[in-house]
């Protein structure tokens, strides 16, 4: 999903597209550590 994301910002060369393209990396960022905490807490949790 990010690498698609990545990939089109690659591909374009216009300046307000690129921050477009960084808007959209920031939010997936976000999205994967959101999931990477949820992931930890949750097996951190289950062993006790």
């Amino acid at each position: 999903m990010a690498a698609a994301v990545v990939l089109r910002c690659i591909s374009s060369t216009k300046e307000r597209t690129w921050k477009i393209c960084s808007k959209q990396i920031k939010e997936q960022r976000a999205r994967l550590y959101i999931i990477w905490k949820c992931a930890v807490f949750l097996l951190s949790s289950s062993h006790d």
